[in-house]
């Protein structure tokens, strides 16, 4: 039998395996890309981040025979506790040799941690909620993941579904080429002009001059408009002002767009360049030159990712989504992208689906989240 430990991360040494895990268990895979390791940093917990200002996590150390083979982190969101009266907590950052023992005694350190503060019920992957990156990879291992998408084996679906994990949602991405616009834009273009028409819509990119407060403007919208969205947990005031601080950076304004009315912004999309292909060649160290390396000439990636179009709640159903996505056309076609992924789009959220899917959007990878309602042994 083999010798499996699982501890509790506490020392700086053990922080450093922690993180520096996914680089032994991915080696040799081409679709890998390594996380930048200063975000992660702070999206484990190991360094400030704001979403621990109200939640906390505790991180997991597998050991066979001495040898490190596995990582958990078990997650207590309080917003999801007080946003959807619910008794849940989190699993996410796992990783695991493919060993359904060590994988187990993972998942088993996790829910003993969640269950010492009256939490029996699971969900995950989470790293470490909705707002960030989720879900656990279960089709399209034949190309590299987008930015902020996240990647695994094949074999960690059997790993969480043996130790008795559900599905409870899907995250499916779309991918779309430049070839496809010209038809996509002459059925969309006259629709979008009665709306913009009808409603009086304002169109205009994000001001570049004020750009950190009409980022701020967009995720205070974003938060607004997904409150009936599965899971959802707003981000509070600290992460918009964080989120908007990296998103600064990362952001093109000439590929996102506001929709105002009456000068009020009430809608807006964007997409942010494929990063990720540059991340490996820095192998996810951004200093001392990575950071350079990463945002120089951003015209010259030829993939997007189209993260978001929010609109809120009072315009939904009057097609401001539909017209920022139209009006995103010429940008792209001007930017000389050659193709985007939309993602990530909820299982349930069959009116974002359909219109993909009538737009001619192929549907290319899925994520899942999974659930365990019973109670450890």
């Amino acid at each position: 039998m083999p010798d499996i430990k699982v501890i509790p991360v506490s020392t700086k040494r053990e922080k450093k395996d922690f993180l520096l895990l996914p680089w032994a268990i991915y080696q040799g895979d081409p679709n890998w890309i390594p996380p930048l390791r200063g975000n992660q940093r702070e999206l484990v917990g190991y360094s400030n981040h704001p979403f621990y200002e109200h939640n906390r996590a505790k991180t997991f150390l597998a050991y066979r025979d001495g040898r490190i083979c596995g990582r958990i982190a078990a997650i207590l969101n309080q917003g999801h506790i007080d946003r959807h009266k619910e008794r849940r907590g989190f699993f996410g950052f796992f990783e695991c040799m493919d060993d359904q023992q060590v994988a187990d005694a993972l998942f088993d350190a996790a829910r003993a941690w969640l269950a010492k503060r009256d939490i029996y019920c699971l969900r995950g992957p989470t790293n470490p909620s909705l707002n960030h990156e989720l879900g656990l990879l279960i089709d399209g291992f034949d190309s590299p993941p987008t930015f902020m998408m996240t990647y695994n084996h094949p074999y960690y679906e059997k790993l969480i579904e043996n130790y008795g994990f559900k599905k409870t949602q899907d995250l499916y991405s779309y991918w779309g080429h430049i070839d496809m616009l010209p038809a996509i834009n002459e059925r969309l273009a006259p629709i979008s002009a009665q709306i913009i028409e009808r409603l009086n819509l304002n169109l205009r990119p994000l001001n570049k001059a004020n750009f950190f407060d009409d980022v701020r403007a967009f995720l205070d919208i974003y938060n607004k408009s997904l409150g009936n969205t599965w899971g959802f947990v707003p981000l509070s005031d600290a992460e918009v002002r964080h989120t908007a601080a990296g998103l600064k950076h990362l952001m093109v304004p000439e590929l996102a767009l506001a929709a105002e009315v009456d000068g009020k912004m009430v809608g807006a999309t964007f997409g942010l360049p494929d990063y990720n292909p540059r991340i490996k060649k820095i192998n996810g160290r951004l200093f001392p030159f990575g950071f350079l390396h990463l945002l120089r000439n951003k015209k010259s990636i030829k993939k997007i990712r189209l993260i978001s179009t929010n609109v809120l709640p009072e315009y939904q159903l009057m097609g401001v989504g539909l017209a920022l996505l139209s009006a995103m056309v010429p940008l792209v076609v001007g930017w000389g992208l050659e193709e985007a992924e939309f993602s990530w789009v909820l299982e349930s959220n069959s009116l974002s689906r359909g219109s993909l899917e009538k737009g001619g959007a192929i549907l290319t990878k899925t994520h899942r989240l999974y659930d365990l309602d019973t109670k450890a042994d």
